[in-house]
């Protein structure tokens, strides 16, 4: 493992990077970020995970307030999914407690991969318009006011949406929690699908109000790794750094970007972390 100046200085270019894509594409800098440091740094993947969460909430704030200033996060719908996604990221950082007590490191390395590679799917399949097709209303619609517009820069035009199925957005944001407090990311993957598969919004929708909520989630997973004793302040400092300055310059590339764009990288990304961390698993690399 690298020492001293060295390994800050590639924990801060690490951190930059994962915080540049992570907003970018919804993910979370955590995502990149893992990966990163476990292969490439040779930190310990509870130490790795431990920081990803701090630099997590960095990159949310970061996105999020950029992102809510250009109108184009849904606020309202965020917060009423953050009530499971909170729950799910408490009984995920309690598992993890069991799983490092008895040296299983290597299954977070295998369900890291599992969970990237699987969103990959849904994710193509959505991938053929720029704007999701328009599904009636159903009552959760109405109940719950899950309508919304923004300006999209990138089609030059005033977009109307409403979403769908909240209640069973609200069933994959729980486990998109387990899997953040579990892996010690944001789970963006999950939160951006869940509101996108299942609720039909449209994918910048998605990606900005994912950033939103993805601070909170991990604010919750943090206090308890602080607890744990699974975060190393010399290492989660400059993730916190580095991830802040790149969510601010994904942001301001974001609204350049068609969504279909948004989903190649977000189906790269995913389809190559996901197969790094299964080999890393199973002992391959």
């Amino acid at each position: 493992m690298l020492t001293g100046l060295a390994l800050f200085l590639s924990v801060l270019f690490s951190s930059i990077l994962a915080g540049y894509l992570g907003s970018l594409t919804g993910l979370g800098g955590g995502t990149i970020l893992v990966p990163i440091l476990t292969l490439y740094d040779g930190i310990p993947i509870i130490y790795a995970t431990g920081a990803s969460l701090i630099s997590t909430i960095s990159t949310s704030s970061g996105a999020a307030s950029a992102y809510i200033k250009d109108r184009i996060t849904n606020v309202k719908l965020g917060m009423s999914l953050e009530i499971a996604t909170t729950a799910g990221s408490i009984v995920g950082s309690l598992t993890v407690a069991y799983i490092y007590e008895h040296h299983l490191a290597y299954i977070i390395y295998i369900i890291f991969g599992i969970v990237l590679i699987g969103s990959i799917y849904p994710t193509i399949t959505k991938g053929k318009r720029e704007l999701p097709e328009p599904k009636p209303q159903d009552w959760t619609t109405r109940f719950f006011q899950l309508y919304g517009d923004y300006y999209d820069s990138a089609l030059g035009k005033q977009v109307n949406y409403w979403g769908i199925r909240w209640w069973l957005g609200e069933i994959i944001m729980f486990f998109a929690g387990f899997i953040s407090g579990l892996l010690g990311i944001g789970s963006g993957a999950l939160k951006v699908l869940g509101m996108d598969y299942a609720m039909n919004l449209p994918m910048k929708v998605t990606t900005t109000t994912s950033n939103f909520m993805i601070g909170v989630t991990a604010a919750t997973g943090s206090s308890i790794y602080w607890a744990l004793g699974y975060i190393q302040p010399l290492i989660a400092a400059p993730t916190a750094i580095g991830v802040l300055l790149g969510a601010l310059i994904g942001t301001k590339t974001l609204v350049k970007l068609k969504n279909r764009r948004i989903r190649t990288i977000f189906t790269i990304l995913l389809g190559f972390l996901g197969i790094q961390m299964i080999l890393r698993g199973l002992g391959i690399v």
